[in-house]
């Protein structure tokens, strides 16, 4: 099982050893105390409910083939992950601003949502759920820092302007032929906090051994994994860890909720110098041909959104490429 680790704990040093700790042995740990009511969780999960039992056609009014920003509704197959299809419906949600003229490269993810007209109070919701996780998410950043041996506000300036969140609503069905509801993968970003409904399967962390563990939700509680750009940042002691879904089993269906916390599109990590105890521990970042990691985000997402949508990439941006 992973390890636990309560944010509103009284013993900071504690936390901050167990945190360090956390992410670079499996880079995956559960996180209570975060703060987030349960009022605020059983919201946002019957309103994704609510939202996938809508008719097909009503949700294919926001389709993202319609946004040159990866927004909106992802029908069922509409997502890649290593050039296999992903078994899952989904809406992707970013920050809402307005688009830049004449853009180029990264700084074209930058623009509007797509939200549904139904149901009642969605929109409200999840911009509510963006404020609440990213006080989570920047809480944890600094902790992360203290126990790098950093200033506790290293992280600060990436996120202070303009920062690129992104929450995926998600609807896993059952499945007889695909049995991939998301492909092994890394997240491109800093980290993700991801709320689970209770009794969802499939979650799984490659452990350092290569063995695949399965992941189940724990009341109250959030997922939390590190992304590249922490690996970046720790000179590879932080290691960002493949993770995938396995599609429920036929008549079965699961919601999940991944909120991923990210600096602006523009922000450089900062590249931590590590006391020589922790330093002596580090990895490297990860060399694969197959998955550059850069240190700008908007870098890293413009490789994750185009390979994992090549039908928006193409549409809107001429970018005719072979999903990894």
């Amino acid at each position: 099982m992973l390890p636990v680790l309560d944010l509103s704990t009284s013993d900071v040093d504690a936390f901050r050893a167990a945190l360090r700790s956390a992410a670079h042995v499996s880079g995956f740990f559960y996180l209570d105390g975060h703060g987030v009511s349960d009022a605020q969780i059983a919201e946002v999960s019957a309103l994704a409910r609510e939202f996938f039992a809508l008719p097909p056609e009503e949700k294919d009014e926001i389709s993202q083939l319609q946004s040159p920003q990866f927004r909106g509704y992802s029908r069922l197959g509409g997502e890649l992950t290593n050039g296999e299809v992903d078994w899952r419906e989904q809406i992707d949600i970013g920050p809402e601003r307005p688009t830049i003229p004449g853009a180029d490269g990264y700084w074209r993810l930058q623009g509007p949502n797509l939200w549904p007209r139904r149901p009642e109070g969605f929109r409200a919701a999840f911009e509510k759920w963006d404020e609440a996780l990213s006080a989570v998410g920047l809480r944890l950043l600094r902790h992360w820092a203290v126990s790098l041996g950093a200033a506790e506000n290293v992280f600060d300036e990436a996120f202070a302007e303009r920062p690129a969140t992104l929450i995926k609503v998600v609807r896993y069905p059952g499945s007889v032929d695909n049995p991939q509801g998301v492909g092994a993968h890394k997240d491109s970003g800093v980290l993700t906090l991801l709320l689970l409904e209770p009794g969802s399967t499939g979650l799984q962390v490659e452990a350092s051994t290569g063995e695949w563990v399965d992941v189940p939700p724990r009341a109250g509680s959030f997922i939390v994994n590190i992304g590249e750009l922490l690996e970046v940042a720790t000179g590879g002691y932080l290691r960002a860890t493949r993770h995938r879904v396995l599609a429920p089993r036929p008549g079965a269906d699961r919601i999940s909720i991944p909120y991923f916390l990210n600096p602006a599109l523009d922000a450089t990590i900062p590249i931590i110098t590590l006391p020589a105890d922790l330093a002596r521990n580090s990895r490297g970042v990860e060399a694969d041909p197959d998955n550059p990691i850069f240190d700008t985000y908007g870098e890293n997402a413009w490789k994750s959104r185009t390979r994992a949508h090549p039908d928006v990439a193409e549409r809107h941006h001429g970018i005719v490429r072979t999903a990894h």
